[in-house]
């Protein structure tokens, strides 16, 4: 009789998931039928046949159909929900819920990014929290890894909208490429890379982002000396959302933190995320496809940031996210006495009035991933010392250039002097 304990493997599918699953199932008929009641009234309405009590309602026999879906699917999926939770500790029994594939990592993380701030606001188990990590673990400041034994300098890593940290070892024509491990063995630091739930607003991961890097200063096991972040795309809006809180509230890491290196941040925002909004116009446009337009909000408040570039409370709130705006944010400049570098990519062979406005990095445009804007205030003003573009190159290989790397080592060098 074979008394091994069977190896322990990562799960592409954990108990909890069920759950969530079944929950978005349930809440997909549900948004579905009120749709096409939406679509039968508009028809009704048309016609100068009155509709229920409340807009995009049916009433009489029809309404009472529609009524009969809703109660019947609201039945199931609270039995369905009820029984899954009583099932979830058998499931769970014999496996390992920290451990993870690399698969159901990436797919959590396009399913938060695309519509993080609903599974939060239902309290679907498969809302990620946001976390700290060291290698591929969540640090726990009060039960430590036994073989966590850091330098006195953080490399924090933060990655961009839909993705997670398993996504930092990248690949370049077969060869493995890691920008957080290359610049922690030269240079010294620990890395640690940030989880989060990017389909939350900029400024709520900011704010979080904040109380983590709070939490990591306190509990560092040995004296902190330094603090630099290496940020991919949306991870640069929420670097500098955390680093404007911090220095309202006089935070105790702010003053640790050396060097931000900004890789393809869309510091004035992303056209295809303005473009998704003049979707969201276009359906609403016409009584017949006006029910048709919430299959647009369906878009996260991560991805509707994302439109000008939000990174503080006030850009956001008390406007309707869907509706076309133009650009309000509030002035806010890079964070004074650090270092900040401004990566871009863009697929042309060349810098030119085509690549810089249009083609950019197929995601975000060279404009606005330097930070250069045409109101000098709105400007951020990243010296041409500071900056980087990378020809023939596209938003995701950012991840897995070598030239980047090393551009990256020479920035961080431990001579490079802190702005005054």
């Amino acid at each position: 009789m074979n008394s091994k304990t069977p190896k322990r493997t990562a799960k592409h599918l954990l108990p909890s998931d069920l759950r969530g699953i079944a929950q978005l199932g349930n809440q997909a008929t549900e948004g579905i039928a009120r749709i096409v009641e939406g679509v039968h009234q508009s028809i009704w309405d048309r016609l100068g046949v009155p509709g229920g009590q409340v807009a995009g309602q049916t009433r009489g026999i029809t309404g009472l159909a529609y009524k009969s879906v809703h109660g019947v699917n609201r039945l199931v999926g609270l039995g369905l929900q009820a029984l899954l939770k009583r099932l979830e500790p058998m499931l769970a029994s014999g496996t390992d819920s920290s451990t993870e594939s690399p698969q159901r990592a990436a797919l959590l993380a396009a399913l938060n990014g695309v519509m993080g701030d609903h599974l939060l606001a239902t309290h679907n188990p498969l809302a990620t929290a946001m976390s700290l990590r060291w290698q591929g673990k969540v640090l726990d400041w009060q039960d430590l890894p036994p073989k966590f034994a850091p330098s006195g300098k953080v490399l924090l890593l933060i990655h961009g909208l839909c993705m997670n940290d398993l996504q930092w070892q990248a690949d370049n024509k077969g060869q493995p490429v890691d920008h957080g491990q290359a610049l922690a063995l030269a240079l010294g630091y620990t890395p640690i890379y940030l989880r989060y739930n990017s389909g939350l607003h900029t400024s709520q991961n900011g704010r979080e982002l904040a109380a983590q890097l709070e939490l990591l200063a306190r509990h560092w096991p040995t004296p902190l000396e330094e603090i630099s972040i290496v940020a991919h795309s949306m991870g640069g809006l929420l670097t500098r959302s955390a680093c404007h809180l911090a220095s309202e509230q006089g935070s105790n890491w702010l003053p640790l933190l050396k060097n931000i290196v900004f890789l393809g941040t869309p510091h004035h925002g992303a056209p295809l995320e303005r473009a998704g909004n003049w979707i969201d116009v276009l359906l609403g446009s016409t009584p017949y496809t006006a029910p048709l337009a919430k299959l647009g909000h369906l878009r996260s408040a991560g991805i509707t940031d994302l439109r000008h570039g939000h990174v503080r409370d006030e850009d956001w709130q008390g406007d309707n996210r869907f509706h076309r705006l133009p650009d309000q944010r509030l002035i806010t400049p890079l964070p004074a006495s650090v270092n900040c570098f401004a990566v871009a990519a863009t697929m042309a062979a060349k810098r030119g009035a085509l690549a810089n406005r249009l083609i950019g990095d197929g995601l975000v445009p060279l404009h606005s991933a330097l930070g250069e804007h045409s109101d000098p205030r709105r400007d951020l003003g990243f010296a041409k010392s500071e900056q980087l573009v990378c020809y023939r190159m596209n938003h995701m290989e950012l991840l897995s250039s070598p030239l980047l790397t090393q551009q990256m080592l020479d920035w961080l060098k431990p001579a490079k002097i802190a702005k005054t």
